[in-house]
Parts: structure tokens; C-alpha cells; sequence
């Protein structure tokens, strides 16, 4: 059976004008700084993001680790959301492989920080406490919504932390999807911080990397610790060939898959027995909850969507979160609502 896969945009493939860049990419060892496919990538992906240097990474994961402990020293705090990705859902990387704490402060329902929680947690200069270093921000937040954060809100937080000697990093895995949500351009949202990585995957179809961002001196710590993880790959401009592609191809596309979970959203909310966690998504998540009238868990509704041809995340006992992403049309759409209402009849 071919799936309506809504689990996540992770599941994304490539798209054939990926495919045939990949097969015809040139190719060097990276690792010797020779692989013009990536150097041209990271030089795309730098000016995009309006940094001096780009490093193409493995993952997203990889970008926040190596980005972090490139502003930090070992016994360094970071302020993050109780609810940030890097967190949550990266293995407790930074503290385990680099020995920086965190400071986990709580995230708003739009998932920035408050700036007077930020201050509040900054430390004293005292020897009893690990040293403030380094503030990171996600966006678009995942576990907040798929909701973004403004240019005005970064440009905020950034002149905040420079007046104290703080670093910013965003983690904008998905930074076109917030800027496509906001009519800007993703420049806008990473001018005023000092790193931002961003995923090529996801929304953007690629099969695999991300690009972290930033100053010459940054991007040549970066580069160090990048291969201490185990990320110095060779021939690694066949991936870089389509994570071009994305770039030049499919961040202006993003809008599209906005409208399609509005337009699912709008329908599932007609559907008995379901309560939607946004009136209006944000970018393209889609999140709701079973009513406390329907006795299913959110298992059981997500096993009997499966034999309609629907998959779905199950964030919860009772609850789903539902991305869409390039491979799903209005015709999945429309088969998604419908599958909901013959599970929950």
C-alpha cells in the first residue's frame, strides 16, 4: 500500500531533479577542503543566512552540538527551552560529549523565551556557579506547534545577550519554514544571531545534512569539532548536490504546504471527537487531541488510520501531531479527513 505519511516531513524524499544533481555531482575529498560540490553548498547556505561561513553537517543534531561547543568551554551553561529539540530529542549531547550544562527555562506558548526569564537566569560571577555562555533559540518550534519566532523578537533577544557578552544560537532546522510563515526572508531571522544551523531534509526534500552558519573563526571551531564527532565525510558532495537543489528549489515552495495544513486542519476540525490544539496552524504541524468522550487511545486511531492508507505521529495517550510536507497534495489531504471520520464514527 502507498501511504499518506504524515508522521513528520523527515520522511520526505528526493526529488528527481535531486536525483539526477546527485548522479552528476562532482565530487573531492572534503575532509582536504576539495569537494567543490560542498563548497559550493556551504558558500549558498552562508549567504542565505547572511553568515561569512557555512559548514555542511550529518544532521541537525550534529549542527547544534558541534555549534554549541563552539561557543563553549567545558563547565559552560547554555539557557535553553524546557522544550527545545536540542534538549529533548538530542541525547544530552552537549553536556555528555562537551560538558556544557544547560539552564532550562520555560517556553512560551509560541516558543520563545521570556527576556525576563532569560536575565533572571543568567549567573553571578561566583565561583559556586557554572558560567553563562550561551543563549539558543528554536525556530520554527517543534514541540511548541511547528509556531515561529519574529525577526524583531531574535534581533531582541541577540542585543539582549551582546550587551552581557552572551552568544546567540538558533536552531532553525526549520528557519524557511518560518520565514515562508512570515513573508521574510530567512536572512531577516538570523542576521542578529552568532550560529544558526538549518536542516536540508524536512521541507526542503533532501536525503540527508544541514548546514551550520557563521563567522570565519566560529566555522573554523566548528570544523575541528565536526570531525572529532565523527563528521569529516569524503566524497560528500553527492548529498551536497542535493541540498543545492533544495536550496535554489524549494524554500520558496514552503507557503504551499501552509495552506494544505490549514485546509487539513479546517476539516479535521469538523470531524466528532477530535479537539485541535491551534485554531490557525502556524507553518505546516497540525496538532490535536482526542475529545474525552472517545474511549480509543491514540494508538489504537492511529493503528486503524494505518489500514486506510493514513500515518500519523502519536505525541501523546490521546493526542497526534500531523506534518505536512511536499509529498502530500490535496488529494491526501481531503483522504486524510475523510479516514478520520470513518475511524471516529
Amino acid at each position: 500500500m502507498e501511504y499518506i505519511d504524515l508522521r513528520s516531513d523527515t520522511v520526505t524524499k528526493p526529488t528527481p531533479a535531486m536525483r539526477e544533481a546527485m548522479a552528476n555531482a562532482v565530487v573531492g575529498d572534503d575532509v582536504y577542503g576539495e569537494d567543490p560540490t560542498i563548497n559550493r553548498l556551504q558558500e549558498l547556505a552562508a549567504g542565505m543566512m547572511g553568515k561569512e561561513s557555512g559548514l555542511f553537517v550529518a544532521s541537525g543534531t550534529m549542527g547544534n552540538l558541534v555549534g554549541v561547543l563552539a561557543h563553549c568551554q567545558r563547565g559552560d551553561e547554555v539557557i535553553v527551552g524546557n522544550k527545545a529539540h536540542t534538549f529533548l530529542y538530542e541525547a544530552g549531547g552537549i553536556s555528555v560529549l562537551g560538558g556544557v550544562h544547560s539552564c532550562q527555562l520555560p517556553n512560551q506558548p509560541d516558543g520563545s523565551l521570556a527576556l525576563e526569564d532569560i536575565e533572571n537566569a543568567i549567573r553571578p560571577d561566583d565561583p559556586h556557579d557554572p558560567i553563562t555562555r550561551l543563549i539558543c533559540l528554536e525556530n520554527t518550534h517543534n514541540r511548541c506547534g511547528g509556531t515561529f519566532q519574529s525577526p524583531e523578537y531574535i534581533k531582541r533577544v541577540s542585543k539582549f545577550a551582546h550587551a552581557r557578552k552572551l552568544f546567540v544560537h538558533l536552531d532553525g532546522a526549520r528557519i524557511f519554514n518560518a520565514a515562508a510563515a512570515q513573508q521574510v526572508n530567512a536572512r531577516e531571522l538570523a542576521a542578529t544571531v552568532d550560529s544558526v544551523t538549518f536542516c536540508l531534509s524536512k521541507g526542503l526534500c533532501a536525503p540527508v545534512g544541514s548546514v551550520l552558519c557563521g563567522s570565519k573563526e566560529y566555522i573554523r571551531k566548528a570544523l575541528r569539532l565536526r570531525k572529532m564527532v565523527g563528521g569529516g565525510m569524503r566524497q560528500a558532495g553527492i548529498l551536497a548536490a542535493a541540498g543545492i537543489v533544495a536550496l535554489e528549489t524549494m524554500t520558496g515552495r514552503l507557503s504551499e504546504d501552509h495552506a494544505r495544513a490549514r485546509n487539513l486542519a479546517s476539516g479535521l476540525r469538523e470531524v466528532p471527537g477530535l479537539v485541535l490544539g491551534q485554531e490557525i496552524p502556524a507553518t505546516n504541524m497540525v496538532f490535536l487531541s482526542l475529545d474525552p468522550l472517545v474511549k480509543s487511545k491514540a494508538e489504537e486511531v492511529a493503528d486503524n488510520l494505518k489500514e486506510h492508507g493514513i500515518l500519523v505521529g502519536v505525541t501523546g495517550a490521546r493526542s497526534f501531531r500531523l506534518v505536512l510536507h511536499y509529498w502530500i497534495n490535496d488529494i491526501g489531504v481531503d483522504q486524510t479527513i475523510t479516514a478520520f471520520r470513518s475511524v471516529l464514527h
